[in-house]
This record gives structure tokens, sequence and C-alpha cells, in this order.
């Protein structure tokens, strides 16, 4: 007896042991759920992947995280941008207007050297917009955090290049407040993008797993100040800019804005509406294909899967739509009281198509012959050739007298009219019987009302 208590006792414990990671599991998801994000990277990642451009004017850096979710946008505009060295600017933007890119991806031609970085480095893009989009709030709390190490290393300040404002923001009246680092251009209309290594700016790097990553001067632009980079901060030539920068922060709501005035400006055909700041949303028409990194984005911008299973979603269900015609081809048999299988049919070259004989009309030639018929298709072309040896008509000759011919959706759009053709057909079947004899049936004209195809019909795209 005690040895039966005590098995059942340590099968308990097993039992027990073994749940522990499934509890563990559904615990992450359910937080997962409740926090509504999915984080599919860490702090120590997020200040990894940001530590080259966190240092980055907040108008400039805010535009560099929309556009970084469009990563085959950006490859297209840092090549024209690679094509037109000496073109920056307002003047650059202007010049890329009628491409298909999102307006964050053609603001930045106007810095000619942050698309040579990201072009150096398309992994890091598409990662960021994919944080960008699942953690917006995470990145921006990580730009933060590397602010505040670089100001307390003693090399974040304001220079004649930038201006560096420290303040209170707060996201509510019971939201406590928090220190907020913003970044801009001493000069509104002189925009400096700096160079810097991280491991210098930031001080002791906090994630030794983590290291981040270097980006020197990309070659071709020349950064003034030679020893800046070994001390903090190094500045490029200025860049005039008047509209070309209309993004920006609002840190006491982690969201990102537009400046709907200097948008319009710059946007002459891609207009928005309203005055002030207004949100920005990601508009998934610019990702062209590029798959979204996590479930909760996907659903959200309407993107199920990726790649050749998500073009095959646009385009419909094959397997679906091979059971409905099919399901249409057996209740036309049924319908006509046809004994020929499906299967039959499909062996003759008919796969899926609805059979149409004329009842009457002129062919070339005079007469037509029992092998002469048009198969309607789909894509509404006749068919004229050998099929198992029967020749079949040529139809090329008058029609005139052969009033409107059926098409495969007849059926579908006009029951009423189909039934009638049928019970005409029957008729003549009858009265060519009664006239020519048994042997008549090799000749006679049938006409059969196409199968109803759920609706008139199924459209690939």
């Amino acid at each position: 007896m005690k040895t039966m208590r005590s098995d059942g006792f340590w099968r308990i414990c097993l039992l027990c042991f073994l749940c522990v990671p499934f509890l563990m599991a559904g615990q992450a998801v359910a937080q997962n759920s409740q926090s509504g994000t999915q984080k599919i990277y860490s702090n120590q990642q997020l200040d990894q992947m940001l530590a080259p451009v966190a240092l980055y004017p907040d108008a400039l850096l805010s535009q560099v995280l929309m556009a970084c979710t469009y990563p085959s946008n950006v490859a297209d505009a840092a090549a024209w941008s690679a094509s037109h060295p000496k073109t920056q600017g307002d003047d650059a933007v202007k010049q890329v207007a009628s491409q298909p890119w999102d307006p964050s991806v053609q603001s930045l031609v106007a810095f000619p050297q942050v698309l040579a970085q990201m072009k150096q480095h398309p992994d890091w893009v598409q990662n960021i917009g994919d944080a960008f989009l699942a953690q917006s709030d995470d990145v921006m709390a990580s730009v933060q955090r590397l602010r505040q190490q670089a100001q307390k290393a003693g090399n974040l300040k304001s220079t004649d290049q930038q201006k560096v404002v420290v303040q209170q923001a707060s996201a509510g009246s019971s939201a406590p407040s928090t220190t907020v680092i913003q970044i801009e251009p001493a000069n509104p209309q002189v925009v400096y993008v700096p160079a810097y290594n991280p491991t210098v700016v930031y001080g002791a790097w906090a994630y030794p797993s983590y290291p981040p990553a270097y980006w020197p001067p990309p070659p071709g632009y020349a950064y003034p100040v030679a020893t800046g980079l070994a001390a903090g901060l190094a500045f490029g030539t200025g860049i005039a800019i008047a509209n070309s920068l209309w993004g920006g922060f609002d840190w006491g709501h982690n969201d990102v804005n537009i400046n709907v005035n200097r948008y319009n400006n710059i946007n002459v055909n891609n207009r928005i509406s309203g005055n002030g700041n207004v949100g920005w949303n990601h508009n998934p028409d610019y990702r062209r294909g590029t798959p979204y990194h996590d479930q909760a984005s996907r659903e959200r911008y309407g993107q199920g899967v990726g790649g050749a299973n998500q073009r095959q979603a646009f385009r419909g269900n094959d397997s679906a739509a091979n059971a409905s015609r099919e399901h249409a081809l057996q209740s036309f048999d049924r319908s006509t009281n046809n004994g020929s299988s499906t299967a039959a049919r499909r062996s003759a070259g008919e796969s899926g198509g609805a059979l149409n004989r004329p009842a009457s009309g002129n062919r070339a030639g005079g007469q037509g012959t029992g092998g002469g018929a048009e198969r309607g298709n789909i894509g509404g072309q006749t068919r004229n050739g050998n099929l198992g040896g029967e020749t079949r008509g040529n139809f090329s000759g008058d029609r005139s007298g052969a009033g409107p011919r059926n098409n495969a959706f007849s059926g579908g759009q006009s029951p009423g009219s189909a039934r009638t053709q049928f019970d005409r057909g029957q008729a003549s079947q009858h009265s060519m019987s009664n006239s020519r004899g048994a042997g008549a049936g090799a000749g006679r004209q049938v006409s059969r009302p196409a199968p109803s195809r759920a609706g008139g019909g199924f459209h690939r795209r």
C-alpha cells in the first residue's frame, strides 16, 4: 500500500515539474497580450542598434525611424542618392517627388551621407523598422537612455552646430514626469549630421555582450573636425534646408509627429490635411512585400503572411477554388442528366470550362457537322483545334442568324435564360430524332447551361 502511495506522489511531482515551463510560457504570452506589444528585441539589443543614430537631431532621427519601416524604399532612395552625389537639401527632395516612395524616405535624399550609411547596413534598416513598429515606446526609451549616457560622459552639449535641451515631460497629470533630452539644430535652416564612435561618446558601455556598431564617416563625405571622433562628436558640412525636416517627437506620449505646414510645402503632390502637428501612421502600401517581423504587425497592417504565401493569399486559395469548380461541374452533370463524368470531360481538355454549343446558325461552307463545337472559357476565348482525333468546325463564317452566344457566366448571371436554352435544346433533339432517326444522334446540337460559379465566377489577381 505504501509503495502505491509513494508512486502516486512522485508521479504528481513529475507532472507538476513538466507543467511549469508551459505555465510560464502562458504567463509571458498573457503579459504581452495585455501590453498590446510583442517584445522582439531586448533593451540591450535596442541600445546596441540605436547607438549610431541616437544623437542625431530629433527631426532627422524621427524621419530615419519612419523611413526604416520601408526597407525596399530606402534601398531605392540610397541608389538614387549615390547616382546624384552633389544633390542635397530641399532641391533633392523635390527631384524625387514623383518616385513611388513614402515621403519619409523621400525626405532623406536631402541628407546623402545618412542614406550612404543606411545603404551599407540594410539589415540594420529592417531591424530598426521592425522594432519601431512593434516596440515604439521601447525604441524611444532607448534613445533617451543613450542620450543620458552621452551627456553623463560629457560628450553631449550645445555647440555651434546643435542645441541640447533638457526638460521634464509628462504623459498626463497622474503620470510621473521624466527627464527628456532633445537635440535641435542651432540654426533651424542648417542641419549638421554628427558622426561619432559609440564606444567613446557614451562612456563605458553597459552591455559587453552587445557592443555598439561604429559607423565611420562614409567615403566621400568630409568631417572638418578631424579630432572630433576621438573626443566625441564630429560634424560634417551643414546642409541648408527649409522644409525637408518636417518630423518630430512628442516625448511625453512617445509619438512621432508631422509638422503639416513644412510637410505640405515640400510634398506638393502628396499633401495631408490638418494644421500644426499631426500623428504619423505607417502606410503598408509602401512596404512592397517586405514581411513584418512580428504577428501583431502582420495583423495590424493586413499582412497575414510574408513572401510567396502572402502573394498566394492575395490571389486566393487555389484549393478552395478547385473545390468550388469541382462542385459546380458535378451540379452541371446532375442538372443536364449527362452520363459523362467530370474526369472524362477533363481528359477531353475541358478542365473547369463551360461547354456551350449553339443551337443554330450558319457556319463557313454551310451547315455545321456534329464534330464542330465552340467551347467557352473564363477568358472569353474560342478554341478551335483537334481534340482526340475529332475535327472542330470552322467558326469564321457568318453568325448573323445565330443570335447571342452563351458564355461561361450565363448560367450564373441569368438562370432563367439558361433554362430556356436548355428546353430549346431538348426540343431540338426530339425534333431531329423524329425526323432523322437514330443515326442523327451524332450530329445533333445541344445547348447546355453553364455551371453556376458561386456568384459569377472566380477571379485571379
